[in-house]
């Protein structure tokens, strides 16, 4: 009997794992058609110039958006995971956590007006910066981690497609020449606040969830549990998104447009891993929590194929570089070309670091750990993106980004490392 119920749990939990991953196996290849489409229209529309703008933008806006997320999207998910069953707590964690969003999105608009009025190169620019803070209102009404935490990918894939594809039909209604630059982040703001708004309507109907206001001592709780991943998240995106805005500083909008198309290629190729990890960062929250070995045993069956993939992947993105940013310019731009080139690189280490980090470290528990290889990768990142671009322009922040990635990973494996020397 007590056989036949195990059986009959592993098959809905295998189920519900394969429901997930084709959920999100739909969204990421809408998430990496959807871009080969306008990015290469906006791009020969608006110029590399303007998309330099728009990029340095979306790299100022993205620390906010780190800063409302509070790693969240991890811890929040792994609570949900556990507790799914537990109606009063997640009435508790989804209160508690959009109550700190909604602060810290306070708190993130204020910064965001102090940095427009004393900074000439943000306040010529200013009804950009603004719009693009749409995406940060947007993010915080969209409780992805909910869905995750309760295994329910189909949501997210149906909202943020339907964003995606109104996105990108308004892209080609609306931008037709260079001035058009300002209607960019306007669009994609509105999607995503569109797509947060129907996903809270869900939330509240289907899985009758409402919001409570919650006790000092509950918030301040979740703040302690978020924190470490907050700081990693936090100067993970401040090092990933510092070469963009040393660019911007020390050069001028053209160099930062050379290097974020390359940046945007590689993004677009590593979304394809987020696939796979989202899918399995709850299951193997739930699986460590039963066996603290359940990591180590399968990266070392599955560690060959993981290798193999990114480094295929890689390659191929070298190799093909220069047909990649051919059909994206419509030229054979050498400075893209050559930042696609080095960045190829970061699709192999950058994905180890993905594997080892996030679906390892955080499952086990290592947070602090975790925080702390961030810290030293972004500290290393800042010293060199300084050097580095003020002697190769973009190509030397290309060279800080590959850098940073194989620091972090030489951590990440030295953690592992000790880690089970000291467990065995």
């Amino acid at each position: 009997m007590l056989s036949k119920l195990k059986q009959k749990f592993q098959r809905e939990e295998h189920k519900r794992l394969l429901s997930n991953f084709i959920s999100l196996s739909i969204l990421q290849g809408a998430n990496y058609i959807l871009p080969l489409i306008t990015f290469p229209y906006l791009i020969r529309v608006l110029g590399v110039e303007k998309y330099g703008l728009l990029a340095f933008a979306n790299a100022t806006i993205a620390y906010f958006n780190i800063l409302t997320d509070y790693g969240f999207n991890l811890t929040a998910t792994r609570e949900v995971s556990i507790y799914r069953d537990d109606k009063e707590k997640l009435i508790e964690i989804f209160s508690s956590v959009m109550t700190i969003k909604f602060i810290l999105t306070i708190l993130s608009l204020i910064l965001l007006t102090i940095l427009v009025f004393n900074f000439e190169k943000f306040r010529k620019d200013a009804i950009i910066y603004y719009l693009t803070f749409g995406i940060v209102i947007g993010q915080i009404l969209f409780p992805q981690w909910f869905f995750q935490g309760m295994e329910r990918m189909k949501y997210i894939t149906f909202l943020n497609i339907t964003a995606k594809i109104i996105f990108t039909i308004a892209i080609f209604v609306f931008i037709h020449k260079e001035s058009d630059y300002w209607k960019v982040p306007l669009i994609s703001s509105l999607g995503f606040i569109i797509a947060g708004i129907l996903a809270l309507y869900i939330i509240f109907k289907d899985f009758k969830i409402k919001f409570k206001i919650q006790r000092l001592s509950t918030l301040i709780w979740y703040l302690k549990d978020g924190w470490h991943l907050f700081l990693s998240s936090f100067a993970g995106s401040f090092y990933r998104n510092f070469n963009t805005l040393v660019l911007g500083f020390l050069t001028n909008n053209l160099f930062v447009g050379y290097y974020s198309i390359a940046e945007r290629v590689i993004k677009i190729i590593q979304s394809l891993q987020t696939i796979v990890g989202n899918t399995l960062f709850p299951f193997f929250s739930k699986k460590i929590s039963e066996n603290k070995y359940y990591f180590y045993e399968t990266t070392k069956k599955y560690i060959k194929v993981i290798f193999i993939s990114y480094l295929f992947a890689s390659i191929l993105t070298f190799i093909g570089s220069k047909y990649i940013i051919y059909l994206i310019e419509g030229a054979y731009d050498k400075h893209s070309i050559l930042d696609l080139q080095i960045m190829s690189i970061v699709i192999l280490v950058g994905g180890f670091n993905y594997y080892f980090g996030v679906l390892g470290l955080i499952t086990m528990g290592y947070k602090k750990e975790f925080s702390k290889a961030i810290i030293i990768t972004g500290v290393s990142n800042i010293l060199l993106s300084f050097f580095l671009v003020y002697l190769y322009k973009d190509i030397g922040a290309s060279l800080s980004l590959v850098i940073s990635e194989v620091v972090l990973l030489v951590i990440l494996l030295n953690y592992f490392r000790n880690f089970y020397k000291d467990e065995s």
